[in-house]
């Protein structure tokens, strides 16, 4: 499939057939609201006013410790980054100062060192642990995955280090964000 043929795509067409095309076909189309994976264009729908609020209680402290420690740059949604053979489009990232990319101005070619998911009505649970095995594998050292019905956070450091922390736990940075912690309950209020 050339690119002149992704471009021809709407939206409402992609939304009712499954399109397959390669990772260097997604990267030069202009196709918005999807994520690739393998192969295929995951839609991402928009997300509802709790997912909204829940990324905005992590992300404003969050960048405002990464900006106060000089540590990298915290980056909200829309913001798509190379994961190994897909493009991945995390709620919130970190970049450490060392490995960001000199061209910001396109989609990082290298994983976050955090990335954070907001599980929505929408999401399928399974897919959003592939995801998360998917940045560990592509090199982010830490993935948290936020549900909101459980109030619940889900720790992701490797394949076998994984920790589900409630609302009595402390999110901590570790390694990756040295320093950073916040409280789970502070998420949902």
């Amino acid at each position: 499939m050339d690119t002149q043929e992704v471009r021809q795509f709407s939206p409402e067409r992609l939304s009712h057939e499954t399109l397959k095309m390669t990772l260097a076909e997604f990267l030069e189309s202009d196709l918005e609201g999807y994520e690739y994976m393998e192969g295929e264009l995951v839609p991402m729908p928009p997300t509802s006013l709790e997912h909204g609020y829940i990324s905005v209680n992590l992300s404003s402290p969050l960048h405002l410790y990464v900006r106060e420690n000089q540590l990298g740059r915290v980056l909200i949604s829309d913001t798509g980054f190379r994961v190994g053979e897909r493009m991945l489009v995390p709620d919130i990232a970190f970049i450490s100062t060392d490995r960001l990319p000199d061209d910001q101005r396109e989609t990082s070619p290298v994983p976050p060192d955090l990335a954070v998911e907001v599980v929505s009505p929408t999401d399928k649970l399974y897919q959003v642990e592939e995801k998360a095995f998917a940045y560990l594998e592509a090199g982010t050292q830490l993935v948290w995955v936020i549900k909101p019905p459980s109030k619940t956070v889900t720790v992701y450091r490797s394949e076998t280090d994984i920790t589900v922390l409630t609302r009595n736990d402390t999110l901590s940075g570790g390694e990756v964000v040295k320093g950073f912690s916040y409280e789970v309950a502070a998420l949902f209020e």
